[in-house]
């Protein structure tokens, strides 16, 4: 592929994984709107390995603690801190898997990748997150998610599914609904999103390997490792401003963009 091309896929993808506006509904969208070539599996897998590098990095302390944890949910003990943040991560992902076989299965996720679909996600969802954000508390923090919670939006962020929609917009959306503050819930979508990136990067993966050359290995480093980068200084960007403005700017450009695309698919 050619480099500019590789850039402007990790630039998407990086930029937009943690953004409330959608990473995948904006990469289906690229060969729809530039005539471009799609990107194809390989790099797909790439950038999300490069975004999941960029969170893990950003969110290290937190990783570190769910990590030394890990083994004592595995056998069943939620007894410390860490126990409890790797539990709760774990059954946060049940819900995305499941939906994700169901599509798979049924075809649906196929069909899905239009502009029609992704202009009705884009616009609906970004109302939806307007009216969580408005209407939801602030009064609850990290601190206080518990196994409900994690189940709630985990259900929330299984409808990412459906392109155009954003992981973390509509996590954060149920994260809103629930009362949690704009920091906080952004801080659990985005710990939230490393499961789920390594259920469908190792999904994908298997898929795509089979036909890897090291043609198709040279790009998906060289996209990796910009999608790290714009991952990473999206994410400063978004967690800083999130404590001094709330969402609005995000469903602004999910409704113009939105409108735009409707536009587009009915004429």
């Amino acid at each position: 592929m050619p480099l500019f091309h590789l850039i402007l896929v990790a630039a998407i993808q990086g930029l937009t994984e943690f953004l409330p506006v959608s990473s995948s509904g904006h990469l289906i969208l690229l060969p729809h709107l530039t005539g471009l070539d799609d990107q194809g599996q390989a790099i797909d897998v790439a950038v999300h390995v490069g975004t999941l590098f960029a969170v893990i990095l950003y969110f290290w302390s937190d990783v570190k603690l769910a990590l030394s944890g890990l083994p004592r949910a595995m056998m069943g003990k939620i007894d410390t801190q860490g126990s409890k943040l790797a539990f709760l991560l774990v059954i946060s992902s049940i819900p995305v898997v499941a939906f994700g076989l169901i599509l798979k299965m049924t075809g649906l996720d196929e069909t899905l990748r239009s502009i029609t679909v992704i202009g009705w996600t884009m616009l609906i969802f970004g109302i939806v997150l307007y009216w969580a954000d408005q209407a939801g508390s602030s009064e609850r923090t990290t601190k206080d998610w518990d196994l409900r919670d994690a189940m709630v939006m985990g259900v929330w962020q299984a409808i990412a599914l459906i392109p155009g929609t954003s992981r973390s917009g509509i996590t954060l959306t149920g994260a809103r609904f629930l009362g949690y503050a704009r920091h906080d819930a952004a801080r659990l979508a985005m710990l939230m999103s490393i499961p789920t990136i390594i259920e469908s990067g190792t999904l994908l993966a298997g898929e795509s390997a089979y036909n890897a050359d090291m043609g198709v290995l040279r790009d998906g480093a060289i996209a990796a490792g910009f999608a790290f980068v714009a991952a990473l200084l999206a994410l400063a960007l978004m967690m800083r401003l999130l404590r001094s403005i709330s969402f609005t700017p995000y469903v602004i450009y999910r409704v113009a963009l939105g409108l735009g695309l409707l536009v587009i698919a009915y004429t």
